[in-house]
């Protein structure tokens, strides 16, 4: 078995069991390799160790349901694989900052935009900017958006296992339809990164993404509360720009690496093509 193949399949496992078993043993057991040779193998080729992509995901999970459900913060914590209550506020404030309510109470994105309360909204810098024509490999996804991380971290996976990053650009998220709007299973989006090579590699999909002018914000947050900034960006800037968007999907690029970054300051370009 390849080593790239031992690694996604570590990584699917991952996200597909949240809160099942994820230690070093039998995420070492899933990769068909001893423990010891196994860690060592997993980081060189990922740059975090197993513990810390298991608490990255779990938490990121978290969040994305933190603002987007009612459910309890235990129940949350419970099927993110924190069986007790207190270990998930302690992990939980020592990656986001704040404690899970905390962080529900300031992030809640069940209001439109036209219905918050006055200075409600958050506003974000936004410029229109000449944008390049993109080509991006990656993986194609179906389903809800806030679970599109597993392509992310495969399409990573697949591009540092081969060696590929000299001929990347940024990671870049495409989003085709709009999650109001589409059936949560229905939802299709692209994770990957920008390609500067020639020919696409093996085992991976494309798109292109045109260059023209495009409105960017540049929003600083956890990728959990991005709704948010696009809820700005159409009902607060978009209405009084005079402007009018290109009939062609909005897109992310994601400026800095959640591995050494914490969540509130990550740096994403919300981009919107305008006709």
């Amino acid at each position: 078995m390849r080593y790239e193949d031992r690694l996604l399949r570590v990584l699917t496992y991952v996200h597909d069991n949240p809160d099942g078993d994820l230690s070093l043993d039998r995420l070492a057991e899933v990769a068909a390799m001893s423990r010891f040779h196994w860690h060592r193998v997993f980081h060189a080729m990922t740059g975090e160790t197993c513990a810390q992509v298991v608490r990255r995901m779990r938490l990121h999970r978290a969040a994305g349901r933190l603002v987007r459900e009612e459910t309890s913060v235990d129940e949350i914590a419970q099927d993110c694989g924190y069986p007790n209550p207190r270990s998930f506020v302690q992990a939980f404030r020592a990656s986001y900052g704040v404690t899970p309510m905390a962080f529900r109470q300031a992030g809640r994105l069940d209001a439109p935009a036209l219905l918050q309360r006055r200075g409600g909204l958050k506003m974000h810098p936004v410029e229109i900017r000449d944008n390049p024509a993109r080509r991006v490999i990656g993986l194609p996804h179906t389903g809800a958006y806030m679970l599109i991380g597993e392509k992310f971290e495969t399409a990573a996976a697949m591009i540092g296992s081969r060696d590929l990053w000299e001929k990347c650009g940024p990671m870049i998220g495409v989003y085709y339809d709009d999650a109001d709007a589409v059936a949560v299973d229905d939802l299709r989006s692209f994770a990957g990164a920008e390609w500067r090579g020639d020919d696409i590699p093996e085992g991976f999909d494309s798109v292109e993404i045109k260059g023209g002018r495009t409105a960017v914000m540049t929003y600083k947050g956890p990728y959990a509360t991005l709704k948010s900034g696009y809820d700005a960006l159409y009902g607060g800037w978009l209405p009084t720009s005079g402007e009018t968007p290109a009939d062609a999907p909005c897109y992310e690029v994601y400026l800095n690496d959640p591995r050494d970054t914490p969540p509130e300051d990550l740096l994403t370009d919300l981009c919107m093509p305008l006709a």
